[in-house]
């Protein structure tokens, strides 16, 4: 946790400014300055962006090493509480991951739970990409000790491709926690003596209080496609990611970066300029320059997305997301084919 400065209020005051923070949000400047947060280096960026908005600063987040499929290693965690500890800093939060951005990765939950448990935290699942996983008989394993989590975000957006934007927050805590964290008693807005339950009035329980209703595009395509459709929606996604990657294998030319885990495909397209050239000491270089070419031709020619990205010490590779219902094997056979004719020339 980094030094920090006292803040300063408009008059350059900062016993002012603190004790305006007092007033106002009912938090010490000094004790939260102190308090820091663990995420596995394979984290989405809002872990950071969030502790900024808290005024923790970025410096606060502790970074937990990650295994070579990306999941968190419990082992770090554990270490990295320790040094928080022994430099004078509160660990508060851990934050763990099912569905890494890039590589799809689950962390192992029960062993962070563990963790928590011991060290009295405050454990947060980011789900967001891989908690409709669960939806799934087969396949929601990925998500064993998720239970054990104090909340949980989950994005049916993503995977489930409900209609942007719908997102929501899972909690264990039953005492109304959303309200004593964010309610301000707007009496203008918030009246407690209306004729019905007021426990209905959610808007003083999240920051921005007006928003969509997202839980009714849930709602209803919950109710259209039914407990089994939605399971037969994440089946299919992963039969199809089977396929897809079956199909890589038995074609000169694509590189696996691992075997998915989820429905994320990450792959390099090795073209004929470039092939049986892996010991040549400007390889990785030249290959990490191949993605970004095709990504260009594939868009100008308009026949199809795929996103690429570097990853840590490996250069730019596709990544493959299988996660529209609509897609087929003809899809992905198209997708091999597109990629391999607009290479050809590499």
């Amino acid at each position: 946790m980094a030094d920090s400065k006292p803040l300063l209020s408009r008059d350059g005051d900062p016993m002012a400014a603190e004790a305006l923070l007092r007033d106002v949000f009912g938090i010490v400047v000094d004790e939260i300055i102190w308090k820091g947060t663990s995420a596995s280096e394979k984290c989405h960026y809002s872990i950071k962006k969030g502790a900024a908005f808290l005024g923790l600063g970025t410096d606060s987040v502790r970074v937990v090493k990650a295994d070579e499929r990306g999941k968190m290693i419990p082992e770090d965690l554990e270490r990295q509480i320790s040094l928080a500890e022994a430099e004078g800093a509160v660990p508060f939060l851990v934050i763990a991951t099912s569905g890494t951005t890039v590589l799809g990765a689950f962390d192992p939950l029960e062993a962070i739970a563990d963790v928590c448990q011991r060290h009295g935290l405050w454990m947060h699942v980011d789900a967001a990409w891989g908690g409709s996983v669960l939806l799934s008989q087969t396949h929601r394993h990925l998500l064993d000790g998720i239970q054990r989590a104090d909340s949980v975000a989950w994005n049916p957006h993503k995977l489930l491709t409900a209609g942007l934007q719908c997102s929501a927050l899972l909690l264990q805590d039953t005492s109304n926690l959303l309200k004593h964290c964010h309610g301000s008693q707007a009496s203008y807005l918030f009246q407690q003596d209306k004729f019905y339950d007021v426990a209905l009035d959610t808007g003083d329980k999240v920051v921005q209080c007006g928003r969509r209703v997202d839980c009714l595009k849930l709602w209803l395509m919950w109710k259209a496609q039914g407990g089994q459709g939605l399971e037969c929606r994440i089946d299919q996604a992963f039969a199809l990611t089977r396929y897809l990657v079956k199909e890589m294998k038995k074609r000169e030319g694509f590189e696996l970066v691992m075997e998915p885990e989820f429905v994320n495909v990450c792959f390099w397209f090795v073209p004929p300029s470039l092939r049986g050239k892996q010991e040549s000491p400007d390889y990785s270089e030249r290959l990490a320059k191949v993605a970004p070419v095709l990504k260009e031709r594939m868009v100008k020619e308009g026949s199809m997305m795929i996103g690429y990205q570097p990853h840590g010490t490996k250069g730019n590779f596709f990544r493959m997301v299988v996660a529209n219902p609509a897609l087929t094997r003809a899809d992905m056979d198209f997708l091999l084919n597109e990629l391999e004719r607009l290479g050809q020339d590499l």
